[in-house]
């Protein structure tokens, strides 16, 4: 693969297993995929030599997850709302409740659960919000765009403009997740509960960090995947259509 000439981005699109390597050198490949392994390394001020060492030394194969690279846009999207929101929807309140449970029991010796409980009830709220935009907004269009693809008819005009516009606004809301959860990380110590920690501390900060790996994976496939096809799709039909 070339690793020099693609942005992190494309090298994680072309094969997930990338994505704990990038991890593993604190480098962001979701919200912040569109800078190459160079500058990535040269804020971080991590060997750019070694990290293509390791990435070059991944034996040859595709990883197990879900290989989503080659489907229609309206396929992948639906997999991200299936998939992806629901997860997010079934996870939140049960770590809801387990956070205030924590907090309760664990806040005075570990106040910092406080501002952990605030960052993940801020993102249940903003993340609940982003759903409906793409839901009732962004996806239905993405679909008009395949149809119109596969039907050769002409695009509806939008309120919206290009679908750059609500693109962007999604990717900002992808950038506070991901600043938000660096937080959470930072504050949980990387996930690690303390020695004093019960089974019910122990479980939450699992379930955190099980969640910010979603996250991740959910905002690459839109970041990195769906989000540029779209917008390639798009221009193609403008520029048929003109």
């Amino acid at each position: 693969m070339d690793f020099k000439n693609k942005t992190i981005g494309e090298i994680v699109a072309d094969d997930f297993r990338t994505a704990a390597i990038f991890k593993k050198y604190g480098i962001d490949f979701c919200c912040r995929g569109g800078r190459t392994i160079e500058e990535a390394c040269e804020k971080k001020k991590e060997s750019e030599k070694e990290l293509i060492e390791e990435l070059a030394a991944l034996p040859s194969g595709k990883e197990e997850m879900v290989d989503v690279s080659g489907w229609p846009l309206d396929l992948l999207a639906n997999y991200i709302v299936k998939i992806h929101h629901e997860y997010v929807r079934e996870k939140t309140p049960i770590l809801l409740q387990f956070l205030d449970k924590i907090c309760k029991v664990h806040g005075e010796r570990h106040p910092e659960l406080f501002e952990i409980k605030d960052l993940f009830t801020e993102s249940a709220h903003d993340l609940a919000e982003h759903f409906q935009k793409e839901e009732r907004v962004l996806f239905p269009f993405i679909e008009k765009l395949v149809k119109a693809s596969q039907t050769g008819e002409p695009l509806e005009a939008t309120h919206f403009g290009t679908i750059e516009n609500p693109i962007e606004m999604m990717k900002h809301d992808h950038t506070v997740e991901g600043d938000r959860f660096a937080k959470i990380a930072e504050l949980t110590q990387g996930y690690n509960p303390p020695a004093d920690a019960c089974n019910t501390y122990q479980v939450t900060f699992s379930m955190l960090e099980e969640f910010e790996n979603d996250l991740h994976r959910h905002i690459h496939l839109e970041n990195n995947v769906l989000f540029p096809k779209a917008i390639e799709l798009e221009k193609k039909l403008r520029e048929r259509n003109a």
